[in-house]
């Protein structure tokens, strides 16, 4: 598949607040970078959701809620969103445990965060 040439392609998947959904979210984004093709840097992309979902549930998701994972491709780029409805904005800290969003920085091209009504999404792209 080109993706150079295709349309932008969406694929969501929403995850209640327990540590188990990690594995559901990988295998999730696996299922999806293969049906579109997808299999530079998918290693990277994995480790990625593993990171976003794990701050997601220790941090964003309160309790009786859940994260959502949006999974985009466009112009030859794979983009990965979690969308939380916690407070505050995830940022880099430099504490021992605080090491996803370093990870993040280092694997992807770009990452972000976007506040929402209510929360927040923290996204990561891949060209």
């Amino acid at each position: 598949m080109n993706l150079h040439t295709q349309a932008a392609l969406v694929r969501d998947r929403l995850y209640l607040r327990n540590p188990q959904t990690i594995a559901a979210a990988r295998q999730f984004t696996r299922d999806t970078l293969h049906a579109w093709g997808v299999a530079d840097r998918d290693d990277e992309m994995l480790l990625c959701v593993s990171e976003l979902a794990t701050n997601a549930l220790s941090h964003g998701v309160p309790r009786g809620r859940g994260y959502l994972l949006r999974l985009l491709t466009f112009d030859g780029t794979v983009r990965v969103e979690v969308h939380d409805s916690g407070p505050g904005l995830s940022r880099i800290t430099g504490r021992p445990h605080g090491r996803g969003l370093t990870l993040v920085t280092a694997l992807a091209d770009d990452w972000g965060v976007l506040p929402r009504t209510p929360g927040k999404v923290v996204w990561c792209e891949f060209r």
